[in-house]
């Protein structure tokens, strides 16, 4: 059940982008379908706990149902002009990297969150795997998102909702690199042979 909310999630956000690309009188439904992408992002986790269904398959989809929807909503932001391109490069760049690096410990039997994290510092288990990190992380990227489409309902776009939207699209990046660079460090030891 939680595999299938995960893979709906992605579903939802080629909709909601696509509305987007349509024109400005669909923001509304994309804000909606949004609403739903963010809420099933932490409902697939939610549900594997509850009925024990956690797995190194669900992990890894999680992650990449995260990368293919973050991606998905910075690059047709990007596209259509409501913020910079360097914002996907660089998230795409850390999840490149990151990914690559947490396949090698998926290998060796490590998980990137939970009991078997591939974290082992106090510090980086608590900027990567620690809820307060992946949650506070998780609300910047939805605000961003929904703050950035509620400020495009019509052509006349709402000044200052999209400024906020903007404020929590700089604080999302900071936190995408300040998460990814302990992954980075603590992936040392698997380049080992």
């Amino acid at each position: 059940m939680a595999n299938i909310i995960t893979l709906s999630r992605i579903f939802l956000a080629f909709i909601a982008m696509g509305l987007l690309f349509a024109g400005n009188k669909f923001a509304p439904i994309s804000l909606v379908l949004t609403i739903f992408v963010m809420w099933f992002d932490g409902l697939d986790g939610y549900i594997a706990r509850k009925f024990n269904e956690t797995s190194k398959l669900g992990a890894v989809l999680d992650i990449m149902g995260d990368r293919i929807v973050e991606n998905l909503y910075w690059i047709c932001f990007s596209a259509l002009g409501w913020i910079s391109p360097v914002i996907p490069v660089i998230v795409l760049t850390r999840g490149i990297i990151t990914d690559s690096l947490r396949s090698l410990a998926l290998e060796k039997g490590f998980t990137p969150f939970g009991e078997k994290t591939m974290m082992q510092g106090k510090i980086a288990k608590f900027i990567v795997a620690s809820n307060f990190s992946r949650f506070t992380y998780a609300v910047c990227k939805a605000l961003a998102f929904l703050l950035l489409i509620a400020g495009h309902f019509n052509s006349q776009y709402d000044h200052s909702l999209y400024i906020a939207g903007l404020i929590c699209t700089y604080i999302a990046v900071i936190f995408c690199v300040l998460r990814g660079l302990p992954v980075i460090f603590e992936s040392k030891r698997f380049l080992k042979d």
